[in-house]
């Protein structure tokens, strides 16, 4: 098998109006000079072949999964698709409509509803972190938009390839052949500057089903990036606080009360900056008692030192973890991609190793007093 990504600068930081990066990767594939969107897709099954489009905050990546002995037949429709997709009108009116019902449907769920307002009480409504589209925005997409985004920065973007698994040995010249003279440059990694402009109100009960049985509750604070010297700690402290099966949210709020069927909390995966969430979903009657457990436990870790075979138990479980991540070759690619994407080197990898094995409990208290603090955080429920 062989796995190549193309990872183009083309996310939502990029776009000047909302949907308009998800809509063009999205319709990439949807048909070309030469190809229709069923031939394109033919194209790919015919060789037991699948390719993936997908849009991020800041990247757009496409994903083919293949057999290495197709790759010859499957690069140029790779090409075809990068240099000539003409994003047909019947194409774009299918993907408005489907849009528009998926996202019918999924605001009726809380927990969608919630996982959308939090990033944007977070970062602000007009940051690409916090921004979220709505049916309206989806109805004034235009086709001279898409293509003046598809040409400014897929044809004439900056772009990153990663490969890995079972590599051809004129796999390069391949790539060279099909995608040497294309106009894309080198990307710097880099990234616009964008300031947030987080919400003044910290505390939000919204009522989005009359009906519903359980609330969404997101709780969730600014954090820095990857490059802060906290950070490699602190996600230590994380899978302590609610990072695993058996952190400290867990063991209180499912096992002990029963409020909810798990809980989590995870530094959200973003480059140019970061923010500490807390995710779950309980009975409407205990939202506001799981809050006030979730606050309690941060007060345990400020105030109580953690117990050794507490911490030896989340250091193995993170160490066992990055084994699981670097089983095979594309596992170890996904690494790669994170440390160079996020403008790093292989030492944050050794560097992160290092804080899991070596970071003390009162550095980890003393990390606690300084970012888990209930009046820092925004407390989100959805009913």
């Amino acid at each position: 098998m062989l796995q190549i990504e193309f990872v183009f600068y083309a996310g939502n930081f990029f776009e000047n109006k909302k949907g308009v990066a998800s809509a063009t990767n999205f319709l990439l594939r949807n048909g070309t000079s030469s190809r229709t969107a069923l031939q394109i897709n033919e194209g790919f099954e015919y060789y037991g072949a699948h390719c993936n489009r997908s849009c991020y905050s800041e990247t757009a990546v496409v994903t083919l999964h293949t057999l290495s002995r197709h790759i010859d037949k499957l690069l140029p429709i790779l090409n075809d698709i990068f240099t000539d997709s003409v994003l047909p009108d019947e194409e774009i009116e299918i993907y408005k409509q489907n849009t528009r019902q998926r996202l019918a449907v999924n605001m009726k769920k809380c927990e969608f509803v919630a996982s959308r307002l939090i990033d944007s009480y977070l970062y602000g409504a007009g940051h690409p972190y916090g921004a979220y589209t709505n049916v309206e925005d989806i109805d004034v997409i235009q086709k001279d938009e898409l293509k003046q985004f598809y040409n400014q920065y897929y044809k004439n973007g900056t772009c990153a390839i990663f490969v890995a698994g079972n590599i051809p040995a004129d796999l390069s010249t391949q790539l060279n052949l099909h995608f040497g003279k294309l106009t894309v440059g080198k990307p710097d990694f880099g990234l616009p500057d964008r300031k947030t402009s987080p919400a003044v109100e910290k505390k939000t009960r919204i009522e989005n089903d009359p009906n519903a049985v359980q609330g969404a509750i997101r709780l969730a604070t600014n954090f820095p990036n990857r490059h802060h010297p906290d950070f490699k700690k602190v996600v230590v402290l994380n899978n302590l606080f609610g990072g695993f099966f058996g952190s400290r949210l867990m063991n209180n709020i499912r096992e002990e009360k029963g409020y909810t069927y798990g809980i989590y909390s995870y530094l959200q995966n973003h480059i140019q900056q970061s923010g500490w969430m807390i995710s779950t979903e309980a009975g409407k009657d205990v939202c506001e008692a799981t809050i006030e457990e979730v606050y309690k436990e941060m007060k345990r870790l400020r105030e109580e030192k953690i117990d050794e075979s507490e911490l030896l138990l989340v250091r193995n479980y993170m160490i066992g973890g990055i084994l699981g991540d670097l089983d095979g070759p594309f596992h170890i690619m996904s690494k790669w991609k994170n440390i160079l994407l996020n403008k790093l080197d292989e030492n944050y990898f050794y560097e992160s190793v290092d804080a899991i094995k070596n970071v003390t409990a009162r550095e980890l208290m003393e990390l606690a007093n300084k970012y888990l603090h209930p009046e820092n955080f925004y407390e989100l429920i959805v009913y």
